[in-house]
């Protein structure tokens, strides 16, 4: 079952971002307020069929809770877009995504990510090898406007004739990366474009949207399906529940968010002792966790020097004993 057409409108999504949206930041996300649907971190097919790939299977585990959730997949071989489409399916996935917009210069020297827009040939093949193993799964892709420059009159359509469940589309080129305001005013003519090849795919936009109402305005503006929502998660897992948290709420989401990180990837571990990710990706977050009050800069500072969650709790208690008056055993999850 195409679970897309069952989503009601706008559709509110969460961004897949690499390092970020594990398996831990979205069971954090599902408890304070869920998006429309998930994505997985992007993998890459030839590592999932490689002597390694159960190290790459982690970034696919996800809960019943998270449902519905896409597989998101890079590459570039359509052969090995066809044995994962299978291996999708077999984990129990509700779609599986191709992703042909990651400017990254390591994923782009494999022919996968935004090189993809450079060859459209090529794109259009691997599509149609994952559907061949993916089933009965949804096919969608996740690209931008274009390489170099605007391409969505050449590059749009070429994705469309492929009958795409979803296509999602950043609204940069691949060499503005995020280095200029998002092109919102190009999204009606991706819309016109969508009516003309696709009708029946949906469109959804991405890029600068900071929360649900900027979303709602820009759906209603270009005529998209929904919206992407990337960034503005950093700091916030109450995004899609538009709730905005007290300081006290957030720093204790940051260290629940940090046991658990630690839990389901023992990153107080070496990888000889068992860990799967190191403690340090946990860190980007704490930069936006701790941001905005009185003291927020010392309190990142010192979260540096933590190895552990153990250390999170320690220097987050300490900080709010010296600031609030407050007792450490009221501030127990």
């Amino acid at each position: 079952m195409n679970f897309w057409t069952t989503l009601q409108k706008p559709i509110m999504a969460l961004a897949p971002m690499a390092n970020v949206t594990d398996a831990a930041f979205r069971r954090i996300i599902t408890a304070c307020g869920k998006p429309a649907v998930f994505w997985t971190e992007f993998v890459s097919v030839e590592g999932l069929l490689s002597r390694g790939k159960e190290k790459l299977l982690i970034d696919f585990w996800y809960t019943p809770a998270e449902r519905p959730i896409v597989a998101q997949i890079f590459g570039s071989k359509p052969d090995q877009f066809e044995r994962v489409g299978a291996l999708a399916r077999e984990l129990g996935f509700d779609g599986v995504d191709i992703n042909m917009g990651c400017p990254d210069k390591g994923v782009e020297k494999s022919g996968g990510g935004a090189a993809m827009m450079k060859n459209h040939a090529q794109a259009k093949e691997v599509i149609r090898a994952l559907r061949r193993g993916a089933g009965d799964l949804p096919v969608s892709v996740k690209t931008r406007m274009g390489y170099a420059k605007n391409e969505i009159a050449e590059w749009i359509p070429a994705l469309l004739e492929e009958d795409l469940a979803t296509l999602s589309v950043h609204l940069r080129t691949r060499n503005e990366m995020s280095n200029v305001p998002a092109h919102w005013e190009l999204a009606r003519d991706i819309v016109e474009i969508r009516d003309k090849y696709a009708p029946q795919t949906l469109l959804l936009g991405n890029g600068d949207i900071k929360n649900l109402e900027e979303a709602r305005v820009r759906v209603h503006e270009s005529g998209m399906d929904g919206v992407m929502l990337g960034r503005g998660i950093f700091g916030n897992p109450w995004l899609f529940a538009e709730r905005v948290p007290s300081i006290r709420e957030r720093l204790e989401m940051m260290i629940k968010h940090t046991e658990l990180y630690e839990t389901l990837f023992k990153s107080n571990l070496t990888s000889k002792e068992g860990g799967l990710k190191d403690f340090d990706m946990m860190k980007k977050h704490y930069k936006a966790y701790a941001n905005g009050f009185d003291g927020a800069k010392d309190l990142r500072v010192a979260l540096m020097t933590a190895h552990s969650a153990a250390d999170v709790r320690r220097i987050t208690e300490e900080f709010l004993v010296g600031t609030s008056g407050l007792e450490p055993e009221t501030f127990a999850m």
